[in-house]
């Protein structure tokens, strides 16, 4: 996973699953998130979701709950995991206005 931290671009992935993660969620919980938010675009596998998520508990940006013991480990974004979502949706917002302007003007 190639998250730019310094940039502020994210892979689509992580900022899918950070945005997911708003709600405590278990792994395939996400991965349905992810499609059906997409509407199908995005699908991951499942080792390809949780070697994602291994990378943004690592960052420190998602964390394991609390939750009694259950058979599934749920995960939750972190305040840092909620800080960087919001300057991903800043830089995408810049992004989509420059964008906007170029091709909106454009005959």
């Amino acid at each position: 996973m190639r998250d730019n931290v310094k940039g502020g671009a994210l892979t689509e992935v992580s900022f899918y699953i950070l945005l997911a993660l708003y709600t405590p969620k278990h792994g395939y919980a996400v991965m349905q998130f992810i499609e059906k938010t997409t509407g199908g675009r995005l699908s991951l596998g499942a080792g390809t979701l949780y070697g994602a998520l291994g990378k943004l508990e690592e960052k420190g940006w998602i964390a394991p709950c609390e939750n009694g013991g259950g058979r599934k480990k749920e995960y939750s974004i972190t305040g840092a995991g909620k800080e960087i979502a919001e300057k991903e949706l800043a830089r995408l917002q810049e992004l989509t206005r420059t964008a906007t302007e170029i091709i909106g003007g454009a005959s």
